[in-house]
């Protein structure tokens, strides 16, 4: 397969390396607005370079991966689909609910496949959660705990065009927890707080998040989100059930300690970055892009996906803004 990539960031460059070592990928063609930038990653990789998506699209490519920065999702995606090219491509799918909304029409009436980047859908332990609970293994399961902890904030310049914490960090448990349990988020209620750098509030954002859901099934999710869990990255869901509990995540790279004298779980060492820690979904998501885009399986996470998880995303942002419980039939849907 010839694979094209646009965006050779850090997200970008690691994405160009993995798809080099997926066995269905013989060439790799990558483009970025830093075309220096390009030229080195092709060169580290013996891969080809172009000027620019257009220029790429015409490229010969069996597939394409969006990993360019969050505004160049949309525009790249709507190419791509004019273009008859199956797409993978990085969260969020667009910057606002609303071309987010128009995409995923657009994706609807189209019959190219497109694959959005929620990696934990392809992680070990969130699978094993997911097949617990629909094989009845956990009982009825009454609350789901799920945490997305940064080791360190990111670069202030990144902070005014990420979307906020809950459309940035949180969009992630919100989607585990639609694969998780099958089940639709029906209301949201969301608060936040700053303690660390200013310019998180200069940008009208929280460096640390907390939000309650209730599922159509009047299950209870507790989500929440920091920028600076010192220990390590820390990424975990629990499934809480009448029968057990079952946790993804939950190993000796754990990034917290016991105050218990004497213990000592976990080993460590805890993870540093989200790439460290869900390396081998990435791995597993690019190869199952691949099937997709040899028309082999469909896809396993489509844009009407994401939307359904940007829209409680913005329930727990308009929640925190207002101080108030919304319900998700007040965010427009399809």
């Amino acid at each position: 397969m010839r694979i094209g990539l646009a965006g050779v960031g850090r997200i970008g460059a690691f994405h160009a390396r993995t798809l080099l070592g997926v066995p269905a990928v013989e060439s790799l063609v990558v483009c970025d607005a830093d075309q220096q930038a390009a030229a080195a990653v092709a060169k580290e990789l013996d891969a080809e370079h172009v000027a620019d998506v257009e220029t790429l699209l015409r490229a010969g490519l069996d597939g394409f991966v969006i990993a360019a920065a969050t505004p160049a999702h949309a525009p790249m995606l709507r190419l791509a689909i004019e273009a008859g090219v199956p797409t993978f491509c990085e969260k969020p799918v667009a910057h606002t609910l609303e071309e987010t909304l128009e995409l995923a029409r657009l994706a609807a009436t189209s019959e190219v496949p497109v694959h959005i980047g929620f990696q934990r859908r392809f992680d070990a332990g969130y699978r094993r959660v997911q097949e617990a609970i629909a094989g009845g293994e956990l009982g009825f399961v009454h609350t789901i705990r799920a945490n997305t902890h940064d080791q360190s904030p990111p670069h202030a310049s990144y902070i005014p065009t990420s979307g906020g914490i809950f459309r940035d960090c949180n969009v992630h448990d919100y989607d585990a927890i639609r694969f998780v349990t099958g089940r639709e988020v029906v209301t949201a209620y969301a608060t936040g707080g700053n303690k660390g750098e200013a310019f998180f509030a200069e940008a009208g954002d929280v460096d640390t998040g907390a939000a309650v859901l209730t599922l159509d099934d009047g299950t209870m999710c507790l989500v929440s989100s920091t920028r600076y869990n010192g220990g390590g990255h820390d990424v975990r869901l629990e499934a809480m059930g009448s029968k057990a509990t079952l946790t993804a995540g939950l190993d000796d790279s754990l990034a917290m300690r016991s105050a218990e004298p004497g213990e000592t779980f976990p080993a460590g060492p805890p993870h540093q970055t989200f790439m460290d820690r869900f390396q081998p979904a990435y791995v597993a998501e690019l190869t199952a892009f691949a099937e997709v885009a040899k028309g082999v399986t469909p896809s396993p996470c489509t844009v009407a996906d994401a939307l359904q998880a940007f829209r409680t995303a913005e329930a727990c942002d308009v929640s925190r803004r207002e101080g108030r419980v919304v319900q998700l039939a007040e965010v427009p849907d399809l």
